[in-house]
This record gives C-alpha cells, sequence and structure tokens, in this order.
C-alpha cells in the first residue's frame, strides 16, 4: 500500500519538495499568525513563483461585489461585481479562471473554506503551467481556511465586506448564521438574507450529522432588536435539541417553551424544521405558521410542500405532524420567509407567491449552480419588488444529488484530484 514501509528497511519518500516548502510555512505559521500578516506572508509565497499583483477579494454582505481587502503588499483596487467579471465568474463556479495581460496571465482563483465561498484570490504571473495551478489552487485554500479562522478574533474582515452602515439587529443576526453555503457530493445548501444591512427577525441554521442534514428556519416577530433577540433565542434552542438528537416534534416543543418563558404569550416566531437523509432522499419536516417551501424539479417549481401547520413557535402549540416526502435526485428546495411575497407599496396588491414562482423558473432556467441561483433569485425579487425589502426576506436553496462521498476518503482517488 502506498505510504507504507517497504521490506529490508526501505521507506517511502518523506524528503520535501518545493511545493510542501511553500504551503508548509503558511501551515507552520498559521496558528500564530495575527490577521494583518496573512496578506504580507502570502504575497511573499506567491512571490516566490514569479507571482506579483496579488489582490484578495471578499465577497459584501449583500452579494453584489467582491471587494478587496486592505493591507500591506497587496494590490487594492475597485470592488469587481460577482456578475460580469472574471472574478465573479470564478467565486460563482468555484473554479479558476485565467486572463491574458500585455504578455502575462492574470489569474482568479476561489477562495473556498470547505465549500463555502469567501471570495477571490487574484494574482498574476508571466506564464502559468499545471504545477503553477496546483500549487496556487492549494494556496488558495490555504489562504480562505486562514481567513475563517481569524475571522473569528479580528474585525478586519467584516469591515472589508460592509459597504453600507450596518445596524446592531443585522449584526447580531450575521454572528449567528452559518456559513452561507455548504457543498458535499451528496448535498448542497445555499442561503440569502435581505436587506443585508438592517435584517433583524430572519434566520436559518443547518448542520450535516453523518448522513442527516438538519435545516430551520425562522422568521421571529417585529422589528429592530427585539427580533433580533427572539431570533437568538430560537436558533440557540434548536441548535440545543438538534444536538441532543431530538426528534423533530420535540424540537419544536422546546423552541415553543423558550420562546414562551422568555418573551411571554404575545411573541412568537414563525419556523420550518427539516431532516433530509442525504444517503435516501428521505425528507422529513414540522411547519409552525411558515410559508410552504417549493419542490423544484428539472429546473422548474413542480409544487409546493403542502403539510399541516402548527401554531408558530411561542404560542403552545399541539405536537406537529411531521410530514414526509422521498426526493428524487437532483431535486431543490427553496425555503423562504414570508417577506419575499408579502412585500406590497402603500395601498397595493401583495407581491404573491405566483409572481415568486414565476421569477424562480426564470432564474433556474437561466443558472444552474445553486449558489449562483439563490443569489440571482434574490436580488431578480428585489428587482421585482421595485427594490423595496421593508420587511426582513430570506431564502434557502437545497439541492439533493444523491450518491455518497465515500471516495474522497481515498488516498488513491485524493492524488487524482
Amino acid at each position: 500500500m502506498a505510504g507504507e514501509r517497504q521490506p529490508g528497511g526501505i521507506g517511502v519518500d518523506r524528503s520535501e519538495g518545493f511545493g510542501e516548502r511553500l504551503l508548509g510555512v503558511l501551515l507552520d505559521r498559521a496558528h500564530e499568525m495575527p490577521p494583518h500578516l496573512i496578506a504580507p506572508l502570502v504575497a511573499e509565497e506567491v512571490g516566490r513563483i514569479g507571482g506579483r499583483d496579488l489582490s484578495i477579494l471578499l465577497q459584501d454582505y449583500e452579494q453584489l461585489l467582491l471587494v478587496p481587502l486592505p493591507g500591506r503588499r497587496l494590490t487594492v483596487g475597485d470592488p469587481e461585481p460577482v456578475e460580469d467579471s472574471p472574478a465573479g465568474q470564478a467565486f460563482l463556479h468555484r473554479k479558476s479562471v485565467e486572463v491574458p495581460e500585455d504578455g502575462s496571465v492574470r489569474m482568479y482563483l476561489p477562495l473556498l473554506d470547505g465549500s463555502d465561498q469567501i471570495g477571490v484570490m487574484v494574482v498574476t504571473l508571466d506564464s502559468v503551467d499545471d504545477d503553477d495551478r496546483r500549487l496556487l489552487r492549494r494556496l488558495a485554500g490555504l489562504v480562505a481556511d486562514m481567513i475563517v479562522t481569524k475571522d473569528a478574533y479580528t474585525d478586519l474582515f467584516f469591515q472589508a465586506r460592509r459597504r453600507a452602515p450596518m445596524n446592531v439587529a443585522a449584526e447580531i443576526q450575521w454572528s449567528l448564521l452559518p456559513p452561507l453555503s455548504m457543498a458535499v457530493p451528496q448535498v448542497e445548501v445555499a442561503g440569502i438574507l435581505e436587506p443585508a444591512y438592517d435584517v433583524a427577525g430572519d434566520s436559518f441554521d443547518y448542520a450535516l450529522n453523518d448522513d442527516i442534514l438538519h435545516v430551520a428556519m425562522i422568521d421571529a416577530m417585529g422589528h429592530g432588536l427585539d427580533a433580533a433577540t427572539m431570533a437568538t433565542v430560537a436558533i440557540g434552542a434548536y441548535r440545543h435539541t438538534r444536538r441532543a438528537n431530538t426528534d423533530l416534534s420535540q424540537v419544536y416543543a422546546f423552541m415553543d417553551r423558550a420562546i414562551n418563558e422568555q418573551f411571554g404569550p404575545d411573541h412568537f416566531v414563525t419556523a420550518q424544521m427539516m431532516h433530509l437523509n442525504i444517503a435516501t432522499g428521505h425528507l422529513q419536516w414540522v411547519n409552525a405558521g411558515h410559508p410552504a417551501p417549493l419542490l423544484i424539479r428539472d429546473r422548474a417549481v413542480a409544487g409546493r410542500l403542502d403539510s399541516p401547520t402548527t401554531l408558530p413557535v411561542g404560542f403552545g402549540g399541539e405536537q406537529p405532524q411531521v410530514s414526509e416526502r422521498m426526493l428524487q435526485p437532483g431535486d431543490r428546495l427553496l425555503c423562504f420567509t414570508d417577506g419575499l411575497i408579502e412585500e406590497h407599496q402603500t395601498g397595493g396588491e401583495e407581491f404573491g407567491e405566483e409572481q415568486l414562482i414565476k421569477c424562480a423558473n426564470r432564474t433556474a432556467r437561466a443558472h444552474t449552480a445553486v449558489r449562483a441561483v439563490v443569489r440571482a433569485l434574490s436580488h431578480d425579487l428585489k428587482r421585482e419588488r421595485g427594490g423595496v425589502t421593508s420587511d426582513d426576506a430570506t431564502m434557502l436553496l437545497i439541492e439533493w444529488r444523491g450518491g455518497d462521498a465515500d471516495h474522497l476518503a481515498t488516498l488513491e482517488q485524493a492524488d487524482q484530484g
């Protein structure tokens, strides 16, 4: 077997090659690296393979722009649009993009933490070969991991991503969220919140534990800090019960008691909780006064996941009925809060679910990647609503693919990548 010592005392070659030394410097220093020194070290590393004009672009909170991270030895230019730019193409499709420029090549490499898209690393080289591509791809992966790790105790990356003043409630909500996207071979998840700088009561959460994807979407009543506080308690209660392997009906009961005891009988949170077996496609869900998700099949809305509903969380509803359905590979579930369909001009009609379905069908035909679909749909819907978002409007898109990921745990397969 590869990697084992051979008979006669002859072992495998463990000498350090150029690529390992290059990446090893980052690995060795990452645990004690101050956030503001990431950029100079990466610039030095890139320079060792002839790279120059390094830029690190991070996604802004509205998901419209990729904004440059300021820092020593970084090239800081104008923000790049996510749509219709090489940086945006690399970001949305999670693939490197190479653009020839006057005898050199400008490379755009997605910054992926796991499968969450952080932004894009951009560098110029005189020429690019497969060794450069491999090293830079892996270097970009390390940079993404360092940004995510250091983000827990610095404001540098938050400040770069923020393009407008953000209220306190929105800061609470953003700190509560899991990564906006997650992908493994069997399933992919992507979400978005509006208005990015004023959101208060909407939130979502998910976790992949073995073969079960746990998902929750909530909408706390009201606006401002009261709504953000309620959402925080609701998500905290949800995570507590989820981590105790509680069934869905009991998850509802625990969340209900938590909201009622903390805020009293006049406050509530609408919610939807799901379990998806990513190996089989078996879906279970509980609806507590939330809009029914849409089922998207073959790039078109095929129907609603209608189900019995119980009272919103906090109102002391009866034990909810758990609904079930078997998905087909490629099925997508679009979960959303009522702010998307209830928006209306004063005295006018609500935007409505029918309009949402029309926009969803149009967007599904124009885009394929899950992250690109949810992002484009959110922005299309906002335009269709006249650019108005007076209430929180949140979406979460889930695609089930089936299959397994065992090949990723096999070194021979991993080496081929």
